[in-house]
């Protein structure tokens, strides 16, 4: 046993670890034939499913059962699988076996080598079902597993990712970690022949330092999930500090922070915004404008059907790892929207737009719901689907428009990609745009407007062509957490840009959240598909859609909405708050089938379900004038204080609800009539700028108003005259009414100036 600098690793064991198509396309299942990589022989029918003896028979294993689609992907393999829970770890114990645990998604590349590789192999499969009880988990469905193993793996080799590997005793305590592993050892990594034999021998022979590693590892656990509460609450200096920190590892030639590989981030965007907003640090603007335009141009943005790819491999967003991710797609699209009420700069709207019009066209369910991603695979080779070649871009567009495709998109002979499995060129290349439009308008002497509307002509038949293709499998289970951050995005597209087509579909799927993936006794689940809701919830769902929630009622002010996040919040404090004051936990109070109950603080690619928490509850606060919601956000962000003032450019959707928590905030009520010219108005004024430091609500004309059974105090405001009346409040006090847009906005304003104040 060794204990080193990346943690207990265990001797044998170190690892290196807008144009819109209209009509939604139904989802690829999983029986969809495609040939080539994780591409396997259809499943049973339902019928033939339930035929079928409890370990799935000789053709198949227990995850035939399962609904995930990561799962079924491996239903076919000759390991001899379980999906998580009792009876994997009853049969461990009963045999004296060690667990091996295998945790990826549906769209994971990687995970989809180390399938190929290893287990479709009758000679890897022998060893694992020999020696071992495998367990299969989907991270998507079952977050909390993955949160508390991912922070094992590393711990023990100090990175992690996915396939995420974890060998364990029959009660769950890991002694080994790791991520993919190869059938057989290459390049200094080991190969799952040779770790697996050495593994059994030393739960065989080595039994006494195994079980002693599993001991710290466990100790080292309980240190690291126990919240701790800084006596000072974070402060304006974090904020700060957090800024500091990004402007520094920005990329100025590129944009984005750090260097390859190059994740978006967008709450490194909306914090840099809302760092602007407080203090008019004009840097601090230009980062999230470059940003975002730098991506959108990059072979990231897929620039013939829309939508953002997972992560650049690149420092110059060219070369992505092909995955779609509904959560990126929410969380740039609020970036974008944002961006675009800070500077008015068409791009910004059109990148927003074009991605929601992504979203309802491929990811959009006809129940209303959200599917979750995208593969980056098809006919087994990575990116396939959006790689062209010149011949190719002439034969969809003829000679004119295909040399002008070959020129704006930079696709070039030899091929500008590179298979990240083989490290082969393809001759195929990437599309992206190697420098705005508007300086290669200039180029080729022609007007802008006349480029933009010819490029979009090439666009269409583009896309026409690669509708034709075998398309990447989509993952489409509906998952509870990413549907609310999808809400959201719509509904705040919907006021910005006061498009009611995105209330629409945030209010379809809203109503299929609220119907669908709810028990009887108001619950959340964590995931719905073919007709099934199933697994716990964890915090991120209810945090997610208690955010979506709040921002569908401001874009349509249904009370039913803001009902739904307050009850739903209410839940979320019984079941995940800590009696003692230490903030949200990860999984709900009661859940035995994890070692340790989890707390997440890290904002990573996507926010923590802490830190939005912390700002569902203030939203709530100001809305309500109830200040428990306050006290309980406090809480929040002073549990997670150690975290984010160790490290404040990894935490920025806490500082984001710090920023907001530190204001001036305030509480904006129109009385009026709803469907009146003045009172829409007067909500268009206040949707249009960047105002991230206010809640609006409406009080509509008329004796015990719905908004007042939820915010008792609007009930008293009346409009004046019957004119739409502005009341601005701040701290639950509020100025004289007015009937005047211009008054409403300076009062706003005169209040956001103040935030730059030091």
């Amino acid at each position: 046993m060794v204990l080193g600098a990346a943690g207990l690793v265990f001797s044998f064991g170190l690892v290196l670890g807008p144009r819109f198509l209209t009509g939604p396309r139904q989802p690829q299942g999983e029986e969809t034939e495609q040939e080539g990589r994780h591409r396997r022989r259809p499943l049973p029918e339902d019928s033939e499913i339930a035929a079928l003896p409890p370990d799935g028979g000789p053709d198949w294993n227990r995850l035939v059962f399962e609904k995930s689609p990561y799962l079924l992907q491996h239903a076919g393999n000759p390991v001899d699988w379980f999906p998580w829970g009792d009876e994997a770890f009853a049969r461990a114990a009963a045999e004296d076996k060690p667990v091996f645990l295998s945790v990826g998604y549906s769209t994971c590349h990687w995970c989809h080598v180390m399938e190929e590789e290893s287990f479709e192999d009758p000679e890897v499969a022998a060893l694992l079902n020999e020696h071992f009880v495998a367990i299969k988990v989907d991270r998507e469905e079952r977050p909390d597993v993955d949160q508390l193993y991912m922070s094992v793996t590393r711990a023990m080799t100090g990175s992690g990712g996915w396939p995420m590997t974890v060998v364990m005793t029959p009660d769950r305590r890991p002694f080994f970690a790791g991520t993919y592993f190869p059938k057989r050892g290459r390049f200094g990594r080991r190969g799952m022949m040779e770790l697996l034999p050495a593994l059994a021998e030393a739960w065989e022979k080595d039994r006494e330092n195994v079980l002693a590693t599993a001991r710290q590892v466990v100790d080292l656990l309980g240190s690291r999930q126990g919240a701790s509460r800084d006596a000072k609450a974070p402060g304006r200096e974090v904020l700060d500090a957090a800024y500091a920190s990004l402007a520094r590892s920005y990329d100025e030639r590129d944009g984005g922070f750090g260097s390859a590989p190059k994740f978006p981030v967008p709450h490194n965007l909306r914090f840099c915004l809302r760092y602007w907003h407080r203090t008019g640090e004009e840097r601090a603007l230009s980062m999230v404008v470059e940003t975002l335009e730098a991506m959108r141009r990059g072979g990231i943005w897929d620039h013939v059907g829309f939508g953002f790819h997972r992560y650049s491999t690149d420092a110059g967003w060219l070369l992505p790892h092909f995955e779609k991710m509904l959560y990126d797609q929410a969380l740039l699209a609020m970036a974008a929207t944002e961006a675009w009420q800070a500077t008015g700069k068409d791009g910004l709207r059109q990148t927003a737009e074009e991605i929601l019009a992504y979203v309802l066209r491929d990811m959009t369910s006809p129940e209303g719901g959200f599917y979750s991603a995208e593969d980056a695979d098809s006919e087994g080779e990575e990116g396939l689907f959006y790689l062209w070649t010149p011949q190719e871009l002439r034969e969809v567009l003829g000679e004119e428009d295909g040399e002008l495709a070959v020129r704006i998109f930079g696709v070039v002979a030899a091929g500008n990609f590179r298979d990240q499995s083989t490290g082969r060129t393809t001759g195929r290349s990437i599309l992206h745009l190697g420098e705005p439009l508007s300086a290669t308008a200039t180029e080729l002497g022609m007007p802008p407007a006349g480029l933009e509307q010819r490029l979009e002509s090439i666009r269409a038949r583009l896309f026409a062509a690669r509708e034709k293709r075998v398309h990447p499998l989509k993952d489409d289970k509906i998952l509870t957490d990413w549907n609310g951050l999808m809400i959201a995005a719509m509904a705040k597209a919907a006021r910005a840009f006061g498009e009611p087509r995105y209330e629409r579909a945030a209010r379809a799927a809203a109503d299929f959240v609220l119907r669908e993936l709810r028990d009887d006794d108001g619950r959340l689940f964590k995931r719905w598909r073919a007709g099934e809701a199933a697994h716990g919830p964890v915090l991120d769902d209810y945090a997610f859609v208690v955010l979506g929630l709040l921002e569908l009622y401001e874009a349509g002010f249904d009370v039913q909405y803001l009902r739904a996040a307050v009850e739903l919040a209410q839940t979320m404090v019984a079941d995940f708050h800590d009696e003692k004051g230490a903030g949200f936990y990860l999984s709900p109070e009661g859940r035995m089938d994890l070692l340790v109950r989890p707390q997440e603080f890290y904002d990573g690619a996507i926010p923590s379900g802490s830190s939005v928490a912390a700002l569902d509850l203030l939203r709530l606060a100001r809305i309500t004038a109830d200040p428990r919601w306050e006290e309980l956000a406090s809480e929040a962000l002073a549990t997670a204080s150690a975290a984010i003032r160790s490290a404040p450019h990894a935490h920025t959707q806490h500082l984001i609800a710090l920023d907001f928590a530190l204001g001036p905030t305030f509480e904006v009520v129109i009385a009026g009539d709803p469907d009146g010219e003045d009172t829409v108005a007067m909500l268009a004024a206040l949707r249009r700028p960047f105002l991230p430091d206010k809640v609006v609500m409406l009080r509509p004309d008329g004796e015990s108003p719905a908004i007042a059974s939820v915010a008792e105090y609007v009930g008293g405001f009346r409009s004046i005259g019957g004119k739409a009346t502005a009341y601005v409040c701040q701290d639950f006090q509020c100025q004289l009414p007015t009937t005047s847009i211009e008054k409403m906005l300076s009062s706003v304003r005169s209040r956001a100036d103040r935030r730059r104040s030091p």
